[in-house]
């Protein structure tokens, strides 16, 4: 599995999940990343934000079966709005990770020059059962999609806080 770049501050750590309009995955992602991050004792020192490539769902709530399902399972889905990634963060956050290779083309096309793939990279290539792979988008499809999302969004978290921790040297 591959390593989490160091913090561009010491002693502190900004993530950013994306997918393309920031109501399922990306959010799905926030939500679960921040509570892990919390149980970890680590949300003084970690940051969680998500968004989207596109910017036609900004200030929406997440989609309301992505949302069902994080209550079901104990997670808090309430706070989230939908935005748009903005290019500044490609220079201010320590690890962006896209939900699949279309969302990773069109973040890294956001960028004034070369783009440091350490930081900006799929969220999958943390998956500790598949590296690499794409979260699917579970917009067009039946609750069995979001559950298969919570399932690969849940396990690549817990190795990714693990990864955090570790580059925080905590």
């Amino acid at each position: 599995m591959p390593s989490a770049p160091p913090p561009r501050t010491p002693g502190r750590y900004r993530v950013a999940v994306v997918c393309l309009g920031n109501i399922c995955r990306s959010p799905m992602a926030d939500v679960v990343l921040t509570a892990s991050v919390a149980a970890a004792g680590l949300d003084d020192a970690v940051e969680v934000v998500s968004a989207g490539t596109g910017g036609w769902h900004a200030g929406d709530p997440m989609d309301g079966r992505a949302a069902a399902l994080l209550t079901t399972e104990g997670y808090d889905a309430s706070r989230h709005r939908a935005q748009q990634v903005q290019p500044a963060w490609l220079d201010e956050l320590d690890l962006v990770l896209t939900m699949d290779r279309d969302n990773l083309r069109d973040v890294r096309s956001l960028a004034a020059g070369e783009v440091d793939a350490t930081r900006v990279r799929p969220f999958r290539d943390f998956d500790p059962e598949e590296p690499g792979g794409e979260v699917p988008d579970p917009y067009y499809g039946g609750a069995s999609g979001f559950r298969d999302v919570l399932a690969m969004v849940e396990r690549t978290t817990e190795a990714l806080v693990a990864e955090i921790t570790t580059v925080l040297g905590r």
